[in-house]
């Protein structure tokens, strides 16, 4: 997570219950960031062992109490860039199909979806268990919210106040018909966190622009299986970055999911051909020894799930752009290192038994 001060990301420990947030069903992967990011780590993991995702964070630690650059210096408007593949990656998630926990069970990547939900409830547990040792009101930020698969982690977390942003209209409506029926179900003794719903596209929008209240401000910036969308320019790279940093308070975090591009390229090396995978999940780049820093492309396809353009993310270059944000990097491990390192507490390795 990352530390508002200077560097990049890893995942943070929060403070809310000291337990972390339960993993709920997820509608279907989420949307232009949660959810293809999740297949592609869950594609590597599909094949040995879950080491094919990075696991990460940013959090806001030693920031001026404004965040420097922000506002001021740049202009609010829209940044034009080209509409490249983000469009079809709106498309791409605004088609699929919703399908019951039923149906979800029986699909072969059930297990791995599951390990990646896993993965995100400690993350994410953590972050606030972290986070509430300061605060009690503690504001989140969903970046490539989707479907709303982590608004029961939320919830679990004990947070004041979600900000749900994703680039397909409709699984933003989904998320937000999720809210309303979770709201619907509760007890007035247990009171839900107040949300907001956007519909934008990270990589070009400026958020400021959208909130409800401008003054907004969040805690935690989460972006789950998502960023790796926005490095198809730097333009998009930094106007992500900025949403996802601009209106963290100093010593908030940004926590996320991200496909290990290091270990995209090593099985790509070792194909014979321009792509790799097996009969659950494919990698298809454009040719071997040209990696580009930002849009270096990939087809990547899970069962069912995922079909969409992706593009690496070199995480030195990342953890250097953060620091423009005043950010510092707090820690990144793959997933198998996450795991490693986790499941010895007791608490998540019973919420993993359980999932």
């Amino acid at each position: 997570g990352r530390e508002r001060g200077g560097e990049a990301m890893e995942p943070a420990h929060t403070a809310s219950s000291s337990a972390p947030a339960q993993p709920e069903p997820e509608a279907e992967p989420h949307t232009a960031g949660d959810k293809a990011p999740e297949s592609s780590a869950a594609a590597a993991a599909s094949t040995s062992s879950p080491d094919t995702a990075s696991a990460t964070a940013t959090a806001s630690a030693t920031a001026s109490a404004k965040r420097g650059h922000q506002g001021g210096e740049r202009d609010r408007k829209h940044q034009k860039t080209s509409e490249g593949h983000c469009s079809k990656v709106a498309a791409h998630y605004n088609e699929l199909q919703e399908c019951g926990l039923a149906a979800r069970s029986q699909s072969r990547i059930f297990f791995l979806r599951n390990f990646n939900n896993w993965i995100k409830s400690v993350l994410i547990g953590e972050c606030l268990e972290k986070m509430r040792k300061n605060r009690r009101d503690i504001g989140v930020l969903d970046l490539g919210c989707g479907k709303g698969g982590d608004l029961l982690k939320w919830k679990k977390g004990g947070i004041s106040k979600l900000v749900c942003v994703d680039i397909a209209k409709v699984s933003v409506q989904q998320c937000s018909q999720r809210y309303g029926d979770m709201k619907s179900r509760g007890h007035s003794n247990e009171p839900l966190y107040a949300a907001e719903f956007i519909t934008a596209d990270c990589t070009k929008e400026v958020l400021t622009e959208k909130y409800k209240d401008p003054e907004n401000t969040f805690d935690v910036c989460s972006c789950q299986f998502v960023y790796h969308y926005s490095f198809e320019t730097q333009e998009q790279a930094d106007t992500m970055l900025r949403n996802a940093c601009e209106r963290l308070r100093p010593g908030g975090y940004f926590i996320g999911t991200t496909p290990d591009a290091y270990e995209l390229v090593k099985r790509l090396e070792a194909s014979e051909t321009n792509a790799f995978g097996n009969d659950l999940y494919s990698v298809t780049f454009k040719k071997k020894g040209d990696y580009p820093l930002f849009g270096c492309q990939y087809d990547f396809n899970l069962e069912g799930v995922v079909n969409v353009p992706e593009f690496l993310v070199y995480f030195p270059l990342f953890e250097e752009m953060a620091k423009k944000y005043k950010m510092k990097l707090v820690f990144k491990k793959t997933f198998a290192e996450f795991f490693k390192d986790k499941v010895q507490n007791s608490e998540h390795k019973t919420l993993l038994k359980k999932i």
